[in-house]
């Protein structure tokens, strides 16, 4: 058939895109975008900076090249100019057909961005696709020209009908940019739960049984649905790729990207890893695809788009990433302690708590939770982890107020049935709102000191009624404190970080120091704790630094041991009513 032939109402242009990689080993998709029917004097187009779900300006049209215009007529070549970094406008004055040819490096392989070599094709909408302005609910088709006759096409949209082979249709821009391509020789496990189809699709080798992945998917999928009372989708898929060493998901409406280490499935902790991995993103199919904040409501594709609210679309799906293995037995109670223990120490020992409110910490995530620097710890919290551990507080109040009546759950539902099935954007005060009606309290001491302040949050009054407590543990071997981290670097013992307010930072040693000596004695990265470990907190030591290849004595007063590790541990004999509270949150 005639790729362009696609019927619009009020006689609106036809867009059909052709997707070709012929000599995949050079990263080139080679894109053409034809547009029919077209009345307007000037066509323009424009590149997404970003990709919903990965809150950064990525600046996709940076790997555009052999960017050409043509008449649909007579293949003339029509003159386009460039008006910014991803715009391009072009003179369509009498020209009805179009043709758009151009050219996408593709080498980098995470979930946000694409990959081309000789095994495969992945792609994300936003980082492959130009968009007409003002015109992104038109229908859009596409059409993958694979390499190989061998080459499968796997991706969420529909395929078109008598469009023939590898022709898919996309209801708008937006819809196209929520649906990934997967090209090549992967390999496709179907399963199906709770009456509906599912796939597992993997690219790349390692060592993955993938019966007790599906296995364990199920109960992720079967646990998750039940929270939420069904499936908002027809059919899924869950798309792997294995790597050496990458790390990373992301979410669609029908579909999740995600990358792993290709080994990192036969040890046991690595393996529960992937699997709260697994249970973030799927989550994310109703929060945050369908529960979203007014401010993501609608995409705005050419700049960034701001919410105070990702503390919750983000930070409390990590809260739940813990709980649905947990309640699927994926792990028991000790996993979950044991994980909840790791992710307040990691809190706990990033200054940055103390400076950027979590609210903050939302706002700013364009320009600071990815592009982190040196002083990254001194000065940010990340939106994910505190906004987790906020979440897990909240729970817990919700629970203690209600005697387990109530829950973060019931948050979560009511969230879905208000604004998610609708697909209606929430204000935080909607949100606030919502948890306050749950918890059957007035939240707003809460919101101002843990949200919107930087008070460090008080996870033992919280955990006593449900009979645990967090305690600190401090190696007596443990040195006094300094505050740095640093390593040999060919062969010299540079500081690669310094700890805001602590006796390092005060005394003025800076990042990218290199360390000579204590009290005259040479001291190296390997040596740095034995050293320590000489002296008692309160000394006074002289310090010997190339700072900017200049010789510089400085006196630095050690302080106390600080602890690096912190752990959730039951309290004994705890009573009937800790016990209860404590079964009713995480089961018996």
């Amino acid at each position: 058939m005639n790729f362009n032939e696609i019927s619009h109402k009020n006689n609106q242009p036809n867009i059909a895109y052709e997707v070709a990689m012929p000599q995949p080993q050079t990263h080139l998709f080679e894109v053409t975008l034809n547009i029919n029917n077209w009345h307007e004097s000037l066509l323009n187009l424009k590149m997404p900076v970003w990709t919903p779900g990965s809150y950064l300006v990525r600046e996709y049209s940076r790997h555009i090249q052999e960017f050409k215009v043509f008449n649909g007529e007579d293949k003339a070549i029509i003159t386009s100019r460039k008006i910014s970094k991803n715009h391009w406008q072009i003179n369509t004055e009498k020209i009805e057909s179009i043709i758009i040819k151009y050219k996408v490096f593709a080498n980098d392989l995470t979930v946000r961005t694409n990959h081309l070599d000789e095994t495969h094709g992945y792609f994300n909408g936003a980082a492959l696709f130009l968009y007409i302005t003002n015109l992104e609910d038109l229908p859009i088709t596409i059409k993958i020209i694979p390499p190989q006759k061998d080459w499968l096409v796997s991706t969420a949209l529909p395929l078109l009908k008598e469009g023939g082979k590898n022709t898919f249709i996309a209801e708008n821009f937006d819809t196209l940019v929520d649906s990934p391509f997967e090209i090549g020789k992967q390999k496709i496990y179907d399963f199906e739960v709770l009456d509906k189809p599912h796939k597992w699709i993997i690219w790349g080798k390692g060592n993955l049984e993938i019966k007790e992945l599906i296995r364990d998917t199920k109960k992720i999928i079967e646990t998750e649905a039940k929270l939420f009372n069904g499936l908002p989708y027809d059919d899924y898929f869950f798309l792997l790729h294995l790597s050496s060493s990458g790390f990373g998901g992301l979410e669609h409406k029908n579909c999740c990207s995600l990358n792993y280490p290709r080994f990192g499935f036969q040890n046991k902790e690595k393996y529960n890893r992937f699997m709260q991995l697994v249970a973030h993103e799927f989550f994310h199919l109703w929060n945050v695809k369908r529960i979203r904040p007014q401010a993501l409501e609608k995409f705005d594709y050419d700049q960034e788009n701001y919410t105070t609210s990702l503390w919750f679309s983000e930070g409390t799906t990590s809260y739940y990433d813990m709980l649905i293995p947990l309640r699927a037995k994926v792990y028991n109670r000790k996993y979950f302690l044991k994980l909840l223990s790791k992710d307040i120490t990691k809190y706990l020992n990033i200054y940055g708590r103390n400076i950027q409110p979590l609210s903050e910490s939302s706002f700013d995530a364009w320009i600071k939770l990815y592009r982190r620097d040196e002083n990254s710890d001194n000065c940010q919290i990340s939106y994910y982890l505190k906004g987790e551990l906020v979440s897990l507080l909240l729970d817990l109040k919700i629970r203690k107020n209600t005697h387990n009546k109530n829950s973060f759950d019931d948050v979560m539902k009511i969230m879905w049935d208000k604004f998610g099935k609708k697909e209606i954007g929430f204000t935080p005060n909607q949100l606030k709102e919502v948890i306050e009606k749950v918890a059957e309290a007035d939240l707003t001491d809460f919101f101002n000191r843990y949200l919107d302040g930087t008070e460090d949050l008080p996870f033992n009054d919280y955990f006593k009624p449900f009979g645990l407590q967090l305690k600190p543990i401090i190696d007596k071997s443990q040195p006094p404190y300094l505050g740095i981290k640093m390593d040999n670097q060919q062969g010299k013992e540079l500081i690669n970080f310094v700890t805001a307010n602590s006796p390092a930072a005060i005394a003025g040693i800076d990042i990218g120091d290199e360390l000579l000596a204590f009290d005259g004695v040479k001291v190296t990265a390997e040596t740095i704790n034995d050293r320590l470990n000489d002296y008692q907190p309160g000394d006074v030591v002289e310090i010997a630094i190339f700072h900017q290849e200049e010789l510089k004595i400085v006196e630095a007063k050690l302080d106390s041991p600080q602890p690096e590790n912190y752990e959730v541990k039951i309290i004994e004999n705890c009573n009937s009513a800790q016990k209860e509270l404590l079964n009713g949150w995480l089961g018996n």
